[in-house]
């Protein structure tokens, strides 16, 4: 069960990431992130958008790496630092961008925080 929920956090931040560097213009992006089109239209917020999914990118792929690809001892620091990081992300982002950042990135990571820390312990 534990590996489901890494899995599932990994790729929706892999999926913030190609929305955020490559979607911004889709009707998609504009939903997911609630945003306006003339703001995405806008060069600068479609750079601020490509560099904030490369954080996202980089958050995904560590936590596939950390799980599946890190020596024993390392996975469960591992997890719970970059796992925690998204629940973090997904606080700030809540109170300062959109409320609903909180359930649909926060909710899983936390949960999945919850597991590991209960399964790897």
């Amino acid at each position: 069960f534990a590996d489901i929920l890494i899995i599932v956090v990994a790729l929706e931040s892999l999926f913030i990431m190609l929305l955020e560097m490559f979607g911004t213009q889709t009707k998609l992006a504009r939903n997911v992130f609630n945003l306006k089109q003339k703001y995405l239209l806008q060069k600068e917020a479609r750079i601020s958008m490509a560099n904030q999914g490369l954080y996202n990118g980089f958050l995904g792929v560590s936590i596939l790496l950390i799980r599946y690809y890190s020596p024993t001892n390392i996975i469960f620091p591992g997890l719970m630092l970059f796992i925690g990081f998204i629940v973090i992300a997904a606080i700030f982002g809540s109170l300062t961008a959109n409320k609903k950042i909180i359930f649909s990135q926060g909710l899983p990571s936390i949960l999945t925080l919850i597991v590991v820390f209960l399964a790897y312990r």
